[in-house]
């Protein structure tokens, strides 16, 4: 196992750095999972299964979250530690959004024959992803 951190690059720095922040993404991770999947429950419940109503206000809400963490990540380099950029980039926003989930549940839309819902999902999924990514960097810039 080792050996193929280090063939990663993973051990680089120090082992006790290494460990520090896997840490810090590993903890960021089990919240944004966490949340992840109580949201999806959560708006699954409100509205239904018929379409992927949970994986996509998780998505869209972690594309701001990322647009307004990483601008003021960028902004305010000496101000947001190494390790919060881990926490939260990495570990959090990494593990409370879904490519994997998205990407199946296309499939299982275009399986069942629904054409439109699919196309209505990939398109608005990009489209808003894009549009609340921008609306979290100019609410970061707002604040610097």
């Amino acid at each position: 196992m080792v050996a193929a951190l280090r063939g990663w690059g993973l051990f680089r720095f120090s082992r006790n750095r290494i460990v520090w922040e896997l840490l810090w993404v590993g903890s960021g991770g089990f919240f944004g999972a966490i949340s992840r999947y109580a949201l999806g429950n959560w708006v699954t419940s409100k509205l239904g299964a018929t379409f992927p109503f949970g994986t996509l206000v998780i998505n869209l809400s972690g594309c701001f979250i990322l647009g307004f963490f990483g601008t003021l990540a960028l902004q305010r380099a000496t101000l947001i530690p190494p390790e919060a950029r881990l926490l939260i980039a990495v570990g959090f926003v990494g593990a409370y959004t879904t490519f994997s989930t998205f990407s199946f549940e296309i499939i299982r839309l275009l399986e069942e024959n629904n054409l439109v819902l699919a196309l209505a999902y990939v398109l608005g999924s990009v489209l808003f992803g894009l549009l609340l990514t921008y609306l979290g960097v100019i609410a970061a810039r707002a604040l610097g």
